[in-house]
């Protein structure tokens, strides 16, 4: 079986095209793969500000309706979603794939928040393919200012 990829890296065992050279399962990978597909590399980046905690997560080929944001017993962000598989056209029976390497079906990615955060106030958006959700933080309760009074007598 072929581990080493023409770029000198390990490939994904986790990928479909990992197992294509030597399928040691007899193309049960394969075969799985393709009736159960996930999207399993769904990146998100998490960047902490001084009044929120930001995630922003791509998600290509993902419509907006498709996307999910929750969160879940005060503590835990979801984001989770689905992208459909999409329909050969004009599929004829002399075509041939080669190769399908663009993910589809369902994915979910769940991070626990820190405390201070105020989930009535979750935001989310979405842009060419960019899933940005904002948890903005609670107030810092402002310490009290003190005066000094200078005692006379």
């Amino acid at each position: 079986m072929a581990l080493a990829r023409s770029s000198g890296v390990l490939g994904n065992p986790l990928s479909v095209d990992f197992w294509a050279d030597a399928d040691p399962f007899g193309g049960a990978v394969r075969a799985l793969a393709e009736r159960c597909p996930v999207l399993t590399n769904v990146r998100v980046d998490w960047k902490e500000t001084p009044a929120a905690h930001v995630f922003t997560a791509d998600l290509p080929g993902v419509r907006k309706g498709d996307a999910k944001v929750e969160v879940v017993d005060g503590d835990v962000l979801i984001i989770s979603g689905q992208r459909a598989r999409e329909k050969e056209e004009g599929g004829g029976k002399d075509e041939r794939w080669h190769r399908v390497e663009r993910s589809s079906g369902g994915f979910e990615r769940r991070f626990r928040l820190p405390g201070g955060v105020r989930v009535d106030g979750v935001s989310a958006s979405m842009e060419d393919g960019v899933l940005t959700v904002t948890v903005p933080k609670e107030e810092v309760a402002k310490k009290p200012q003190v005066k000094a009074v200078e005692i006379q007598g």
